[in-house]
């Protein structure tokens, strides 16, 4: 009797064993799994980040560009950016003095 209750108790202890190995890989598994996920969500909250910058960005330059279509929207930036000045015309700089 003794050997069999031995050999059920080694069984059992078998049958616990390989449970416990199969459940820690199961584990292992889910938890890349849930790594990977989380590293993809961050990647895709950045993406659509930048996605969002880009229309903004777009939506303005599509302002600037019309604006600069018009000849009335186009002589300031020329005189801002290459400061040329037409016939009659004179840019003034100003200096930002101490306020009294």
């Amino acid at each position: 009797m003794r050997v069999s209750t031995l050999l059920r108790l080694l069984g059992r202890l078998g049958v616990v064993c390989v449970a416990l190995v199969a459940f820690s890989v199961i584990g292992v598994q889910y938890a890349r799994l849930i790594g990977r996920n989380i590293a993809l969500a961050h990647e895709l909250r950045d993406v659509e980040h930048d996605v969002a910058s880009l229309k903004v960005k777009r939506v303005q330059q599509e302002r600037d560009i019309r604006r600069l279509s018009d000849a009335n929207g186009a002589i300031p930036e020329i005189h801002d950016r290459l400061h040329l000045v037409g016939e009659h015309e004179a840019i003034i700089y100003l200096k930002h003095g101490k306020q009294p």
